[in-house]
Formats: structure tokens, sequence, C-alpha cells
């Protein structure tokens, strides 16, 4: 039972802490970059001419931190050493996510589009685990060097939170696959010159299995994106795209044919733990900013960090930040022991109530500081309009908790999500 964090891994954080000093701060602090950061980051970011899409300079600024974090050793952490990482776990990675977020907002680490020094690239892990020998060859080291990417076409204008029913089906034709359907929220569609999308190939609506992962150019004929969809955090780069007998080869396929709800429930689960991980560190950033705030602020004559009507809220916040580490450190260790769907119930209370929690860690930050909370001037509102979406993203709150509740109950008999075979 010690809780201590291995040596290596405290050591690790140590030298990301000079990394961003050495080099990230300075190209942050180059140029009136840091115009992409403080209360101009929301017009900074969006190109209002283009549909409200990220401009240019933006993913130009983002891309320059990530090479320089890969030439360092650093961005391709959770990769095996074979792929030039370090053999990340599931605990280094809750770990380095909640240490990166507690920083608060910056070109190390932000989360609007899960830009970050130790990369969260969940595409170039599915291809790592997924990818036929060819795909691997073709794809990792490209993706790893931010020379493509593809985005994930799941949900659909008629379906959400069950991914096992989906108007989207493709039929074979020879050597390829034809796909009729549409998808919404396809986040990344922007940039991406390939989409992963989830069609249904055999099988009945609600089975698990049937449902093919293809990786489809996003230039194919009959593949159209119609609206960019503007969200409560700008820039948007989350669309609406149809496809319109659109052909792609058998190789196209990811994962196996009729396994792609695998693909997806791999996706959600690894990104769950790391997600709350980060929303953990944003919420203690929020706390920690309150608690400097509230001792420096002194109306009526003493500091407001005297009273207990401020206190108090705080109090409850900083407890339930300790105890939601201890689960998530918990849980991220598990994952690596015994099997990354060996605790699916204790990923999604992880991530249910640490996305909660920072949306209400953000919410008391405004209080505190008052008028200037409010304003853009501090970054509360930013986090919190941000991390409102993790409350409905990749599982919404209820979703979650209805797993948590399968088990609890015995309507999971399986450990493994539905779908997913171990």
């Amino acid at each position: 039972m010690n809780f201590d964090l291995p040596d290596d891994l405290a050591a690790y954080l140590d030298e990301l802490d000079d990394f961003i000093e050495q080099v990230i701060k300075p190209m942050e602090e180059r140029d009136d970059n840091i115009r992409f950061f403080d209360h101009r980051r929301e017009d900074a970011r969006t190109d209002w001419e283009r549909g409200g899409l990220p401009n240019d300079e933006w993913y130009a600024l983002l891309r320059e931190a990530k090479l320089a974090a890969d030439d360092a050793g650093h961005f391709r952490y959770a990769l095996p050493s074979e792929f030039g990482g370090k053999d990340g776990t599931n605990l280094g990675m809750a770990v380095i996510r909640e240490h990166l977020a507690r920083k608060g907002l910056g070109l190390h680490n932000d989360l609007q589009n899960e830009h970050s020094i130790v990369g969260n690239n969940v595409g170039l892990l599915l291809m790592m685990h997924y990818g036929t020998d060819e795909q691997k060859a073709e794809w990792m080291e490209p993706l790893a060097r931010l020379e493509t990417g593809f985005a994930f076409g799941i949900t659909e204008l008629d379906h959400g939170s069950d991914a096992t029913h989906m108007d989207t089906r493709a039929v074979r034709d020879g050597d390829d696959w034809i796909i009729n359907g549409n998808k919404t929220w396809n986040t990344g569609i922007d940039t991406a010159p390939y989409d992963l999308i989830f069609a249904r190939t055999s099988g009945e609506d609600g089975d698990g299995t049937g449902i093919t992962a293809f990786l489809v150019p996003t230039d194919s004929p009959g593949f159209q994106v119609e609206e960019f969809l503007w969200t409560f955090n700008m820039p948007t780069d989350h669309a609406t795209i149809s496809l319109t007998d659109v052909r792609v080869p058998n190789s196209a396929i990811f994962g196996g044919e009729g396994k792609g709800l695998q693909v997806v429930q791999h996706f959600f689960n690894e990104n769950r733990i790391r997600q709350a991980a980060s929303s953990l560190g944003a919420a203690e950033f929020c706390i920690d900013q309150s608690i400097e705030y509230a001792k420096e602020r002194k109306p009526f004559g003493k500091p407001l960090s005297q009273n207990q009507a401020i206190q108090f809220p705080l109090v409850e916040l900083q407890t339930q930040c300790e105890m939601l580490r201890a689960l998530i450190q918990k849980t991220a260790w598990q994952m690596d022991t015994y099997g990354v769907w060996s605790v699916s119930d204790k990923v999604s209370m992880c991530n249910y109530w640490s996305n909660r929690l920072c949306c209400e860690a953000a919410d008391r930050a405004m209080q505190v500081h008052g008028g200037l909370g409010y304003s853009r001037h501090k970054p509360f509102e930013h986090i919190y309009r941000h991390h409102r979406r993790y409350r409905i993203t990749e599982g919404t709150e209820e979703i979650q908790m209805r797993r948590v509740a399968g088990y609890m109950f015995g309507y999971m008999g399986q450990r493994a999500p539905k779908g997913v075979k171990e």
C-alpha cells in the first residue's frame, strides 16, 4: 500500500518542468504568441471569416511545440520504445496529465483541442493496437510527426450514446466497400486527410459485432462536409458530414471486419482515464488560484480567506480532489497491472466525477474572484466552457453512471464493454 509515486515518474515530472521553462515558455512569449492564452485567446484562435475554424497561426504554433517536444523525447511518452516512446503506462499518463493541467493554460498543455507536449495521441495508440502490418508501416511515424491524421466518425445525427445503433451502412462490392450515411460531431475533420468511419456491415441494430471501421480519405467522391458546428467553446473543428456511395478498398478496414466496436470502446476506455486526470488537474488549478486570491483580496479591511463562506466551499472541493486523485491513480495502476478492461466501472467513476468536479471548481473560482473571475482576463470561463463538454462527449455522465450501475446490480456480467473481446 505504498502510495508514493515511482521515483522515475517523479523525476520525469521535473524533467518536463525544465523543458517547459527552457523551450516552451520562450516559444509562448515570442511574437505575441501569448495572445492565444490571455484574454484574447478565443478571438486569436478563431478564423471568423472561415466559418469559425481554428486559424492557421494557432495550428502552426501548436505543431511547433509538439515537434519540439518530440525532438526532446516527450511527445511519444505513451508509445513503446520500438516506436520512439518511453513505454509509458496508464498511471504515468494520468500523473503527467494532472501535473500539466494543474499549471493552467499554456503552450505546454491546452485541452481545448487535446494539445500537450506529452501527446494524448489516441489515434496513434489505436493504430499500434489494431493496424495491420501494412497500415503500421504507412501510418505510425507520420502520425507521430503530425504529418497525417484521421478524425473519428462515430456519432450520427440520429444516434449518439448507443454506438451499436447507426444509420451508416457499408456493403461489399467486389474488393471494395460502398459506404452511405452520416456522422456528426466529427472532431478534427477540418484538417484530417482521413476520417475513421464506423459503419454497420452485418448483423442487426444493437449487436456488438458487425460494425466495421474504415479509414476513409476525406477527398473521396461522395464525402461531404455539410457544416461546422459552433460550440460553447470556439474555435470549432466539429462537423456534420455525409457519405453518398463512398467507395473504399478492403484494405481501408481498420481493426478487422465486424470488429469496429472494440476500436471505439478501446478509444473511450483509454481516453476516459486520461480525461479524468486532466479535469482533476484543471480543478486543482482553479482551487489553487482561488486560495491565492483570497489571501490577497481584502474587502472590508480583512482578507477574503478569513471568511468561512470562502473557506468551506474550497475545502469541499479540495477534499474531493484528494479522494479523486487516489481513485484515478489506483484505477490507472490497476489497468496497467490487470488489463485495460479490468476496472471499466472505476474508469467511468473517475471520468464522470472528475469532469463534474472541474466545472464546479471553475464556477467557484469565478465566484471567489468576483467580476474579475467572470472576465476573460482570468482563464476560469475558458476552463468551464471546455470541461463542460467532457460531461457529454465520449459517454455522458448518465452513460458513465449507467455503466457503473450495470456492474453494481449485476446487469453487466462481463468485465469488458459490449463488442469487446478480451
